[in-house]
């Protein structure tokens, strides 16, 4: 593990995690293996809201994690959640509960609530339920209550009230002190409301630069970016699929995946260069991960050490070569252990 001690601006500054994909990159593994890594003083749950979930397995335990950002793994990480994340209380509470971290957790005072009847809205739209077929969490009727300014904050929840903080102000005085900021993002990047397969996209963007904004941090206060992408990607709900392969394929190359929210079976596809290649231009990231190499070639399951065996070797070098970028993480399995990582220094300046 790095040390805490920095200095400043020159020393470690804020990490990215971001997704290329449509979701289920394995965001939350890669989020909880650079906690583990790194040490970050601070972690910062960006992005959406309780409708993406990330699944964290660590140690024989498997966490669901809707709102607790994935560093819980880390004991000395302060678990933040940023103005820009919907919080529904009892979902936030629960894993508090669930999780036992409730003396690490930081809900910023001005992020927006999602109420009963922003869940009822949403599941009553047959434009979301039926054609975009969205999770059913309440999120664009709760951001539409923030741009009508008409919701409410964290602030104004009592029940919120033991956990309330500013996290700008948190996580830039960790960036100022060198010790260290993990900002996750949620959702993937062909999801974004903004630069995903519109209008079968979540409620907002879902890129870095959005992700950063979330925690209160200014472009300066970013020193890398992880772009995050699967082997083979999947989906949840309708929309565009160019590389889909049909269920039998899938089942046959043992990639059979059910949403962490939804529960509803996730559509599979090939790896979509094009889409990644998109992903890397509007995302800029100075580092890669690549997921679940062992759906390219079972025999890279559980493989930390690099030396891939020749069917994941090879479809590494074809992702970096497409992207003109190195791979840095190998996801090799469910775990957050099961990484091959080649980014020697984590603290260097890209």
């Amino acid at each position: 593990m790095s040390s805490r001690t920095g200095d400043g601006a020159g020393g470690r500054r804020a990490t990215v995690v971001v997704g290329g994909q449509w979701g289920d990159e394995a965001k939350g593994k890669i989020s909880s293996y650079l906690a583990l890594r790194d040490d970050p003083a601070v972690a910062v749950r960006a992005g959406l809201g309780p409708g993406a979930g990330h699944t964290v397995r660590y140690r024989g335990r498997t966490m669901k994690l809707r709102q607790v950002p994935s560093a819980v793994i880390n004991p000395r990480t302060r678990l933040l959640l940023g103005a820009g994340v919907l919080i529904r209380p009892e979902v936030l509470l629960g894993e508090i509960e669930e999780t036992g971290a409730g003396d690490r957790i930081g809900v910023d005072h001005r992020a927006t609530v999602i109420e009963p009847g922003h869940i009822e809205a949403e599941r009553s739209d047959p434009g979301l339920t039926d054609t975009v077929r969205s999770t059913g969490s309440g999120h664009g009727p709760a951001l539409a209550g923030r741009a009508m300014r008409s919701a409410r904050r964290a602030q104004d929840v009592p029940e919120l009230a033991p956990y309330l903080t500013d996290v700008a102000a948190e996580a830039n005085a960790a960036v100022d002190a060198g010790t260290g900021v993990l900002v996750e993002g949620t959702n993937g990047f062909g999801l974004s409301v903004l630069y995903g397969t519109y209008p079968y996209t979540v409620g907002k963007d879902s890129t870095a630069s959005s992700a950063a904004v979330d925690a209160g941090l200014g472009p300066l206060a970013v020193q890398h970016v992880v772009l995050v992408f699967r082997v083979m990607p999947t989906r949840v709900g309708a929309g565009p699929f160019p590389t889909e392969i049909d269920e039998r394929e899938a089942a046959r190359l043992g990639v059979v995946e059910y949403g962490t929210v939804t529960g509803r079976r996730r559509r599979v596809g090939r790896f979509d260069m094009d889409l990644a290649r998109e992903a890397v231009l509007v995302n800029r990231p100075s580092r890669i991960a690549l997921t679940f190499l062992d759906h390219v070639d079972p025999a890279a399951a559980g493989v930390t050490a690099d030396e891939l065996p020749e069917a994941a070797r090879v479809f590494v070098k074809t992702v970096e070569e497409g992207l003109q970028r190195p791979v840095d993480l190998i996801g090799t399995g469910p775990d957050t252990e099961h990484v091959i990582d080649r980014w020697t220094t984590p603290g260097e300046t890209p």
